[in-house]
């Protein structure tokens, strides 16, 4: 029994769903103009990505009415693409960039789109904490003073933004 309640705080911290104090999602978000693949320019880094490259991640609907999501990315020590499935759901109003996320069930985290581009070229998100924190675009590269404005918006916010890795591009066609 001691051993359940050392580890309860361990379960629990993988269950954060919030958003970060002082941080607000975007509002009048537009799921559908959401949905498809987005590359990732810049995050901070996680055991879960570490190493990888040529990063994205795709979103489409689940019949249950969530959201699926497919990340994918190339490991190239290993030579090999790593790819993981979740779900995500909102966290309340589906015009708040607020959602929860899952890759372990029945373990949430928190994935907050804190700035989007009007034509949804682009967007700034974070988790639950001021510890994860993306950069993702359409494009497998970002305009570099939109990067330099993403990241200015990222440290007013508090983030450590001098910590970001940029990973390798996926292949231009």
């Amino acid at each position: 029994m001691k051993r359940l309640l050392l580890l309860l705080p361990l379960f629990l911290s993988g269950c954060s769903v919030g958003t970060p104090e002082g941080v607000t999602p975007v509002s009048g978000f537009e799921l559908e103009r959401y949905l498809g693949k987005w590359h990732e320019i810049a995050r901070l880094d996680h055991r879960f990505e570490r190493g990888l490259t040529r990063v994205s991640a795709e979103y489409s609907m689940r019949a249950d009415g969530g959201v699926r999501v497919l990340n994918r990315g190339y490991n190239a020590a290993k030579k090999v693409w790593k790819q993981a499935e979740g779900r995500a759901y909102f966290n309340g109003s589906k015009s708040v960039g607020s959602l929860k996320v899952s890759f372990f069930r029945p373990f949430y985290g928190g994935y907050n789109i804190v700035e989007l581009d009007a034509d949804y070229s682009f967007s700034l998100v974070c988790g639950p904490d001021r510890s994860y924190l993306w950069i993702l675009a359409r494009e497998p590269r970002l305009d570099p003073a939109v990067l330099e404005r993403l990241k200015a918006r990222a440290a007013a916010l508090g983030f450590d933004t001098a910590a970001l890795i940029y990973p390798e591009p996926a292949e231009v066609k």
